[in-house]
């Protein structure tokens, strides 16, 4: 078993949360006591599960979890982006962070799936 901070999946979104922190702080006061305390905390969530899964047998509940999580940011920062918090630079490359996660979640899910 590896240890959750060496695996690929926990190392994407720790970078995904640093942009979240470091975009959150710019985003006008209404949107950053909402929607950027909702952002960190779905992403603190994906860590949480990610952690979890890493640390059971049974991972499947864990990943499950974790990929509802970054459906949530996904669709947090498609808000924010249409409410101009985020610029067209960075709504992209949050969008390529997401997407890295939610497909290696994926793969973690099937690879689990074959071990039984």
């Amino acid at each position: 078993m590896a240890l959750y901070d060496q695996l690929p999946v926990f190392r994407d979104a720790y970078a995904l949360l640093r942009i979240v922190y470091l975009t959150c702080n710019t985003m006008e006061r209404t949107y950053r006591f909402t929607l950027g305390e909702r952002l960190q905390k779905e992403m603190t969530d994906i860590f949480l599960n990610v952690y979890r899964a890493n640390n059971v047998t049974d991972k499947t509940t864990h990943i499950e979890h974790a990929r509802e999580n970054v459906e949530i940011v996904r669709l947090l920062f498609r808000l924010a982006y249409d409410e101009k918090q985020f610029s067209t630079k960075q709504y992209v490359e949050t969008n390529e962070k997401i997407e890295s996660i939610s497909k290696q979640l994926a793969a973690w899910k099937k690879s689990t799936r074959s071990f039984r």
